[in-house]
């Protein structure tokens, strides 16, 4: 893919050294998709010099892009070879779903704000991200028209996992998403489909992510309240 990040290729590696690898992220192809991704493209305006912080930053909609470990610790945890469909739920600025990009065929991604998911189309498109796809609508009810996906990985806790979601994954496929009851703490899972009705789930991390909002997550009108302050594993969505 066509980019102009020159400029900022040392910061990138460094990032993936100091941040990811030396935190026991150690997927080759992993490791080199954040080396390749120019994650201050993703960011607004005049907040470039904050790509490469170990920390989450502000997008528009009041979201947030997340820190760097989290985005590769998820892709990692897909384990993807390169010829997977993939699901994303929660586009935010586009900055995982170009990582994504690096690492599968196929990435179809959901947004519910509408800003968002036009925006990072055409981000993704200028970056010749040819292979991702992106649209607005309800995240929980998933991309129906082009499952079954071999990987779905969501930016968002949700009270449990969605039902579409699951029915959308192909067997020997992983889920990976946060989920919990409240927004203080929630548990990362990977879900694997190993027959038509039968899942495995393990756990991966404690982590803080913003509320799937959609009709198979939380209403809008009862969402979790997250107490104004987001925790350092905090991913866009």
């Amino acid at each position: 893919m066509v980019r102009n990040s020159d400029r900022s290729a040392e910061s990138r590696k460094r990032m993936v050294e100091e941040q990811i690898a030396a935190r026991g992220v150690g997927d080759p192809r992993v490791l080199a998709a954040m080396r390749e991704v120019p994650r201050e493209l993703f960011l607004r305006a005049g907040q470039e010099e904050l790509a490469y912080r170990d920390s989450p930053q502000p997008i528009e909609s009041d979201q947030t892009i997340s820190q760097p470990y989290i985005v590769a610790f998820m892709a990692e945890g897909l384990r993807l070879a390169g010829s997977e469909k993939v699901l994303e739920i929660g586009t935010g600025s586009g900055y995982a779903a170009a990582v994504l990009g690096e690492l599968a065929e196929e990435v179809y991604s959901v947004e519910r704000h509408a800003n968002l998911a036009e925006e990072a189309g055409r981000r993704l498109a200028q970056l010749g991200y040819d292979n991702v796809h992106v649209k607005h609508g309800d995240g929980t009810r998933g991309w129906p028209e082009f499952a079954p996906y071999d990987a779905i990985v969501v930016a968002a806790f949700g009270p449990a996992v969605p039902a579409s979601l699951l029915g959308q994954l192909r067997i020997g496929g992983r889920l990976v998403i946060p989920v919990g009851p409240t927004a203080g703490s929630q548990q990362l899972l990977r879900v694997t489909r190993v027959a038509d009705r039968e899942f495995t789930e393990e756990a991966l991390l404690e982590v803080v992510f913003v509320p799937l909002i959609g009709e198979e997550g939380f209403k809008e009108s009862a969402r979790p309240e997250d107490g104004g302050s987001r925790g350092p594993f905090d991913r866009e969505r």
